[in-house]
């Protein structure tokens, strides 16, 4: 089902604010705590239409970017054992559809990773519209899904001595995001 709610944006093309927007994930680790990391490099480009239907986003991510605060295991993640950065540096998600209301809403689209394309749902959320104090207009978005890193291609583990295995195959993706819609000069 896709809605044709009318967009609560402005029509436009919008731009991310990196600085203001972070892409983390999370993935349990020995079966009993998490890892948590970023990438720092990405970008991506909101074009806003009439409606939710008439609505886009595109983004990019730089694989070798990624940050889990240990420079051994960033290495290893972006090694041919999980990312493979060499062969494959970027990460893309392209929406194709919305499903819900304006507000609250599920974003369909196709993410690739490792050339791996599958199409995935992102719980959304609008966190809304506003004119900052420097007479910027911005908006906000939280989106966040779980995937199988095994759909993707990285398959790398490792058994635990007492059974099970040292990286889970789900992964949560968490995306909180900033939009700018650039003035007319």
């Amino acid at each position: 089902m896709t809605v044709s709610a009318t967009s609560p944006l402005t029509v436009g093309a919008w731009t991310l604010d990196a600085s203001h927007s972070e892409i983390g994930f999370s993935v349990r680790h020995a079966g009993v705590s998490k890892v948590r990391g970023s990438f720092q490099d990405f970008e991506a480009t909101l074009n806003v239409g009439q409606s939710l239907e008439e609505s886009s986003i595109e983004a990019t991510v730089q694989i070798a970017s990624v940050n889990t605060k240990d420079a051994n295991r960033d290495g290893h993640l972006t090694s041919a054992d999980f990312f493979n950065a060499e062969e494959f540096p970027v990460m893309t998600f392209k929406s194709t559809g919305t499903k819900g209301d304006a507000e609250d809403f599920v974003l369909v689209g196709d993410l690739t990773i490792r050339g791996v394309t599958k199409q995935v749902e992102f719980t959304a959320e609008l966190g809304g519209q506003v004119v900052d104090a420097f007479g910027a207009t911005r908006a906000g978005f939280f989106a966040s899904t779980t995937i199988s890193r095994k759909e993707f291609g990285i398959t790398w583990n490792a058994a635990l001595e007492a059974g099970g295995v040292l990286v889970s195959d789900k992964v949560k993706i968490e995306i909180d995001a900033s939009f700018v819609l650039p003035t007319a000069e």
